[in-house]
């Protein structure tokens, strides 16, 4: 059965270095069927369908999309709205005013539950639509995915971050923090590991969401690499929790703020990293100790693209269309590790995926939950990409003295 009509194709939540490269791929294969009569990009999200506020894709040059797709950050706008049923029925009310046949939303696993929901909207009203999920996430926490488009890409400017923080923490040495986003899964924080090459070679420490932290032990740790190696280069992301759940940076700091969907508000003020930074200094007593904390700048950086990630970006739009439209199906499309290194796509229920959040397995993170284990590292470096840099250190050996000491 051919279904004639219109697409839409919007994006949600936070950008990433590769959305645009689904965004082009889903309007390119969309474009080549007859059936579709034309593609449509909602600005802003899905406010922007509400708004019934559209670009017609079908009238952009292929160069362009081509262009734009090698372009970080979300072409089509974002929102951080999280649709309950009452909006999902103002989507679908304007999308059927528009006779749009085909929805295409890209966006973590709240953005699969507005599907799913706009999904059963039309299935109630005995509307023919075909709904896909296509996955987003640089905190690659979606369910039943090896990984997801964005995160080799945000993973990538992590690990080359550190990369340049361990060699200015060795050149100049003292206790450095990064912060890195992450509210309830540690694997962008992991990534910085990829920096290690040297024994000695920082991040140290690394802490995760998964694992409680405490204080008293993160203090110990920091010691002992102190007295170690007479440095120490710390990764925690910024949604380390204690033993209850309590979010640290609320612990530490008092305070309770909230975003928009009713959570601790962790990141865009540098707190966790300043807090974690003057316990270091007041309770070892160390002097040069300095924090940063990362915030959007590993969302979107366009220095920084894994030519892995933009690929399989590419191919899940392209494979939502194909679902969409080739085999008129509806749900999420997942990305399945098949080898070392190649992928495959297929369909996912989307009840299987909405609303649920995947973490870091055990087996990726050391016994004391103050490091990552080598398997971790055999598992993301494939998604870093060809040409990931790699730092050296002179070799050279050292001159002997010629006056002594007095």
């Amino acid at each position: 059965m051919k279904l004639e009509g219109k697409v839409v194709i919007a994006q949600g939540g936070g950008p990433t270095a590769v959305i645009n490269q689904s965004l082009v791929g889903v309007t390119l294969e969309a474009r080549k069927f007859p059936q579709v009569t034309r593609v449509y990009g909602a600005l802003y999200g899905v406010q922007g369908i509400v708004n019934e506020e559209f670009v017609d894709l079908t009238q952009e040059t292929t160069h362009n999309l081509e262009q734009v797709a090698n372009t970080p950050s979300s072409a089509l706008l974002s929102t951080r709205d999280k649709p309950d049923e009452k909006y999902c029925m103002e989507i679908f009310k304007v999308l059927k005013a528009h006779d749009v046949r085909y929805f295409f939303y890209i966006g973590g696993n709240d953005s699969a539950d507005t599907v799913r929901i706009v999904n059963e909207q039309a299935t109630k009203a005995d509307y023919e639509f075909r709904a896909i999920h296509i996955p987003k996430t640089i905190d690659n926490d979606l369910v039943l995915n090896d990984h997801t488009p964005g995160f080799g890409s945000a993973a990538r400017f992590v690990a080359s971050a550190f990369t340049g923080v361990n060699l200015d923490n060795r050149a100049l040495p003292g206790v450095y923090i990064g912060v890195v986003m992450g509210r309830n899964a540690g694997f962008l924080t992991a990534s910085s590991v990829m920096a290690q090459k040297y024994p000695d070679d920082g991040p140290h420490l690394v802490y995760l969401p998964e694992h409680p932290f405490h204080r008293e032990n993160f203090l110990d740790d920091v010691k002992r690499i102190y007295d170690l190696y007479g440095r120490c280069v710390v990764a925690v992301s910024e949604g380390i929790v204690d033993e209850n759940g309590v979010p640290i940076v609320t612990k530490l700091s008092g305070n309770q703020e909230k975003d928009a969907h009713g959570n601790v508000q962790l990141s865009g003020t540098g707190v966790l990293g300043d807090l974690l930074s003057e316990l270091v200094r007041t309770k070892l007593k160390i002097k040069r100790v300095r924090s940063d904390t990362f915030g959007y700048l590993q969302r979107s950086f366009i220095g920084c693209v894994s030519d892995v990630d933009q690929r399989e970006a590419r191919e899940v739009g392209e494979r939502a269309a194909h679902y969409a439209i080739w085999y008129n199906l509806d749900g999420s499309i997942s990305i399945q590790r098949t080898g070392f290194y190649s992928v495959n796509y297929q369909l996912e229920n989307l009840s299987d995926i909405a609303g649920k959040t995947r973490t870091m397995p055990d087996e990726y993170i050391n016994a004391e939950g103050n490091g990552i284990t080598d398997e971790f590292k055999y598992y993301v470096r494939p998604l870093l990409g060809s040409g990931f840099p790699v730092a050296h250190r002179l070799r050279a050996p050292k001159v002997a003295k010629i006056l002594t000491e007095k």
